[in-house]
């Protein structure tokens, strides 16, 4: 039996216990605001590195923004993975809480203030293109696993037959 592929792309994005209710109402909000903007978002994309990005945006002119949701102080001050998204990304962004502390994030970020209902576009950030390879990599990445998800709801049975 061949061992698993640690890059694969899931086609269901992980069940781990990681995320708290906190975390998955500002994963929502901030789902329902990007898809306002016009973005399509997957949720968990396991990214290049071996990395997943909590949310992974695209747009209709191919630009690709990534979203790190932090649902506490601790969570944004333990967990130190964020800047390794702007190789993946045109821009990164962090959800947040309306109540976190948005002066301790990091000003060159975007930043959206959610909650299970909707959520705000506070600042962009930066803008950093992709090379072309990246991109057209992140793309291919982004497209296989929506396709994936979606395939599942059609056939259940079908979780774990490819190695995206």
């Amino acid at each position: 039996m061949m061992e698993p592929n640690p890059f694969a792309i899931s086609p269901v994005p992980p069940v781990d216990g990681r995320q708290s209710e906190r975390a998955l109402a500002i994963a929502r909000g901030a789902t329902r605001l990007l898809a306002a903007l016009d973005f399509a978002v997957v949720p968990e994309l396991p990214l290049p590195s071996g990395r997943r990005a909590d949310l992974a945006a695209l747009n209709a002119a191919g630009m690709l923004w990534i979203i790190e949701i932090k649902s506490s102080i601790e969570d944004f001050r333990t967990d130190r993975k964020w800047p390794d998204y702007r190789l993946h990304a045109d821009r990164v962004l962090f959800a947040v809480a309306p109540d976190f502390p948005v002066e301790i994030l990091p000003e060159d970020a975007g930043l959206i203030l959610a909650d299970a209902h909707g959520g705000d576009l506070v600042r962009e950030g930066p803008a950093t293109p992709l090379a072309a390879a990246t991109r057209k990599a992140m793309l291919l990445r982004f497209a296989r696993a929506s396709a994936g998800r979606l395939t599942l709801l059609y056939d259940p049975a079908a979780r774990g037959m490819w190695d995206l």
